[in-house]
């Protein structure tokens, strides 16, 4: 399956003025959850558009929902628990880069793999991917009032901020900081979930590649975060599905949270 030359939707009343929030998720194609929870925050904006606060309508939003779109089919159909995408390799049978180490940001470091049978497997050049193509070109077009990225993984329950490439600090880490633990408090109190927030170089792991480095360092976006999702552990990428819902309002409180604080 390819993909579109740009697979988002977008919603504004004013695409020239406002500023711009890009929120995608099924980067890893077993991580099924994200695309639940970033269709649930789509519909709850369709639905009531004309209801939605200010802080929510002055903005422009681009939805990616399926950043991976045939490996997700690969995991519904044949293997629950593959990560990549399905790009055929050359001189080996494994299929497959990660898309989260194929942007061109400490490409080919820490945290990634040369292995095209490894699921880090970063692919044979940054940019190699037509899914990382797509979004790169899409958003290069369209940085100017660029200021939020975020993207949606699973699992662990954390709020990440750059950087992932680097233990170097990100220069608006102190605000992102103060955001995050906002969110995660509200979490805590509403759904009785605990989200670490910190950065993802050091509260998850060293990798380079990712498309949140590159978004705050290529793009000047401010307010990026990947989100990882429930659960800790005990399901993993296999939660239940009635999890669905009470993820999906923990993933809503993160967006809401950044557009008021925009």
């Amino acid at each position: 399956m390819g993909v579109l030359a740009y697979p988002q939707l977008s919603i504004t009343e004013n695409p020239e003025e406002y500023t711009k929030i890009w929120i995608d998720s099924g980067t890893h194609a077993r991580e099924w959850i994200t695309t639940s929870t970033v269709t649930f925050i789509l519909n709850r904006f369709m639905d009531a558009w004309q209801d939605q606060p200010n802080y929510i309508r002055n903005k422009t939003w681009y939805f990616m929902p399926i950043v991976n779109p045939d490996g997700y089919e690969h995991s519904r159909k044949k293997d629950r628990l593959w990560r990549k995408n399905r790009t055929p390799n050359q001189h080996t049978r494994c299929k497959g880069v990660d898309l989260n180490r194929n942007f061109n940001i400490g490409w080919n470091t820490q945290g990634s793999s040369a292995n095209p049978c490894r699921d880090t497997y970063h692919g044979r050049q940054p940019f190699s991917e037509m899914e990382t193509q797509a979004i790169g070109k899409f958003l290069h077009e369209r940085k100017h009032n660029l200021l939020a990225f975020l993207t949606f993984h699973s699992y662990g329950q954390m709020l990440l901020y750059p950087y992932g490439h680097t233990a170097a600090k990100y220069k608006d880490a102190s605000m992102l900081q103060r955001v995050g633990d906002e969110v995660a408090r509200y979490i805590r109190k509403t759904m009785g979930k605990k989200y670490q927030v910190g950065s993802r170089h050091k509260l998850l792991y060293p990798a380079g590649g990712g498309a949140d480095d590159w978004a705050c360092s290529t793009l000047g976006a401010r307010y990026v975060y990947t989100i990882e999702l429930r659960d800790r552990g005990r399901y993993g990428f296999v939660l239940p599905s009635a999890q669905i819902i009470p993820t999906a309002l923990e993933g809503y409180a993160v967006v809401d949270a950044v557009a008021r604080d925009i």
